[in-house]
């Protein structure tokens, strides 16, 4: 199920961490080094994002500090962590944009997500996510957390919003010097 009407208005994204920009594996090693992976095309995809004037935050139910560290690397202004309450998150991000619910796409897979979910006015999830997240959500992502996830929800908007082929000329000249 896709709803093209509020992908079309979407200014902010917010994306959960676990399971979306991680496969949602937590590794933990014997001296308690915690370790995650994330995949470099979210990185395109905040890069993407930034030149479409569409700003990305991170919402994750836990602490960590590989988040942090990730977070830092993409340049994102708002990541909350330890937020088992989402919604109070989302209205703060929100609120820090001057925005409503309406005008914001949610990324989630998990219970946790549901909250946020029920207000967004875009809500995306992933192939691997909860049956219930999964069928409270407007689109399901062929790449599975931690696969470049937020690259294709980016992508998506910018299609959707007629913005695509623009941005990844602004990309190609901005940042990479290419001129066809």
């Amino acid at each position: 199920m896709e709803n093209h009407k509020s992908i079309k208005n979407i200014k902010l994204i917010i994306s959960d961490v676990d399971g979306i920009l991680t496969n949602g594996r937590i590794y933990i090693d014997n001296n308690n080094n915690e370790s995650k992976g994330f995949h470099v095309d979210d990185g395109a995809g905040v890069a993407l994002a930034r030149l479409a004037e569409i700003p990305i935050a991170f919402l994750s139910g836990r602490y960590s500090e590989s988040t942090t560290i990730r977070a830092r690397e993409l340049q994102i202004k708002y990541c909350y962590q330890g937020q088992l309450d989402k919604i109070t998150g989302f209205n703060d991000i929100i609120t820090k944009y001057n925005l409503t619910p309406d005008k914001v796409c949610y990324i989630g897979d998990g219970l946790i997500d549901l909250p946020p979910m029920d207000i967004a006015g875009f809500t995306v999830s992933v192939p691997n996510a909860h049956p219930i997240v999964k069928k409270q959500s407007d689109h399901i992502t062929f790449r599975s957390g931690g696969e470049g996830v937020l690259l294709e929800v980016v992508e998506l908007i910018l299609k959707k919003q007629n913005k695509l082929n623009a941005i990844f000329s602004k990309m190609t000249k901005e940042k990479y010097g290419y001129k066809k």
